[in-house]
């Protein structure tokens, strides 16, 4: 049985078609039905929803008109395969991706005084080994993947296509890469594997003509949660994780 876990960049939120999914808005095309879909998994339990934090997984998430359960009771003993995304709602990436959108006379997001993002991310390595401590107490037997974040906006940014200066595009994708780093870590300490997404989108960030990221300020309702991957984001995340498993 394969259990996937996670927040809306899992989930596909946003992205058509929409299954039935309560407050989660999980895509039919993200990435843990496209995994079932190529690997032929015949048992899958996709718990990933949208606005999901590291909480709950283990509590009730809460949401206009219902509650999802904790995604950690979809975990068993019969689980062979668990993805983990996670991570980027507990450290508010996409509010700090609005932060850094150029308005006049905002300031830039990479100058603010007493920046916490840094020792934020650095700090959340230790619920990252709650989560794997967790999940392999509740699956003993499964394989335990942790799925990367991919690329947003390269450094230097693209001010043509995306409104957010130079430097702070490069120092929102250099916090992405932090929180990835810090993940990575995590996975290696607990024997789990990591997948990165961040290297096969590098060159369809935000900024791309083929781009596979909504752009931090929407221009499609084909997908429309800024800074998020598209259908072809999920594919290609779909891709790299069953490069990992064969």
């Amino acid at each position: 049985m394969y259990v996937a876990l996670g927040d809306s960049f899992a989930a596909g939120s946003g992205i058509a078609p929409q299954t039935p999914s309560g407050i989660c808005g999980r895509s039919g095309v993200n990435y843990p039905s496209l995994l079932a879909r190529d690997l032929q998994i015949p048992v899958v339990r996709d718990v990933t929803c949208g606005s999901a934090e590291s909480a709950n997984l283990a509590g009730p998430q809460r949401g206009p008109g219902g509650i999802a359960e904790p995604q950690y009771d979809a975990l068993s003993t019969d689980t062979t395969l668990v993805t983990v995304g996670i991570g980027g709602n507990d450290i508010q990436l996409v509010q700090l991706a609005a932060r850094c959108i150029a308005l006049p006379l905002s300031a830039p997001c990479a100058t603010v005084p007493d920046d916490t993002y840094p020792s934020r991310i650095d700090a959340f390595a230790a619920t990252y080994d709650t989560v794997l401590d967790e999940v392999a107490r509740r699956a003993p037997a499964a394989r335990v993947l942790m799925v990367g974040y991919p690329t947003g906006i390269r450094p230097g940014g693209c001010p043509d296509r995306q409104p957010v200066r130079p430097t702070d595009a490069t120092y929102l994708q250099a916090r992405i890469d932090q929180l990835n780093d810090v993940m990575e870590a995590a996975a290696d300490r607990h024997g789990a594997t990591y997948v990165d997404l961040a290297e096969s989108s590098r060159d369809h960030d935000v900024c791309a003509e083929d781009s596979w990221m909504v752009g931090i300020v929407p221009t499609s309702l084909d997908a429309f949660v800024p800074l998020h991957p598209t259908a072809a984001g999920h594919a290609n995340a779909a891709r790299q994780i069953e490069a990992v498993l064969r």
